[in-house]
């Protein structure tokens, strides 16, 4: 994994690029290095856009592409199509490792909402607004009693916080290293995001070694 963040792929409008594990992807949320502090000393035009053109965010044990804008018109559009509106197309796809027991592939449409204000989890239920709708579908690529099951998650529709943690989670297939969803680990979640897919341009992160 790289030591800080490393630019995958770079057009005019956007960039994607390499979160590692251990950075928070905005300022002011921790002690730890940040991904919004290292675009705006690294990547001119992002230096006096908000968030350094952040159009997304990754939790911070999250590893992989993270997505930037690099002028505000863009920004604007780009997050707009992360929330599942405007025109551009974004597909998001993750790995992980849980603990073992799902099917092959299978999918859930769950229902998350936050427990109260400044709680960091979040509650899942089946019944609920669509407002706080999130699906994902998944397929085991690996199987491992000990490490925990390899699965690819594919992100449909505008993300949830928490999403494939708390939805895996509710299933009964807690992330391996999840502290705030399971019930042992170490809080080093194993969750890697993948691909980033933008109106049919796809960028890859390489796979961290708990992947391989």
């Amino acid at each position: 994994m790289p030591s800080e963040p490393v630019i995958l792929h770079c057009t005019p409008s956007w960039l994607i690029l390499d979160k590692p594990a251990g950075w928070h992807s905005v300022r002011g949320a921790g002690a730890e290095p940040d991904v919004e502090s290292w675009l705006a000393t690294h990547v001119p035009a992002c230096a006096d856009l908000e968030e350094a053109g952040l159009v997304h965010r990754l939790d911070l044990p999250t590893s992989g592409c993270l997505m930037a804008a690099t002028d505000a018109r863009s920004r604007a559009s780009l997050r707009a199509a992360m929330g599942g509106m405007g025109e551009v197309d974004i597909a998001k796809q993750y790995l992980a490792r849980c603990a073992p027991g799902l099917p092959d592939q299978g999918e859930f449409d769950l229902c998350f909402t936050k427990r109260h204000r400044g709680s960091r989890k979040m509650t899942v239920s089946e019944r609920g607004s669509d407002a706080c709708r999130g699906r994902c579908s998944w397929r085991v690529q690996q199987r491992d009693a000990q490490r925990g099951d390899l699965v690819l998650v594919d992100l449909h529709g505008p993300g949830r916080r928490h999403c494939i943690r708390a939805g895996l989670a509710f299933v009964g297939a807690p992330l391996v290293g999840d502290l705030l969803y399971g019930r042992d680990g170490d809080g080093a979640v194993q969750l890697h995001a993948l691909r980033l897919v933008i109106d049919g341009t796809g960028v890859e992160a390489p796979p961290p070694l708990w992947a391989c």
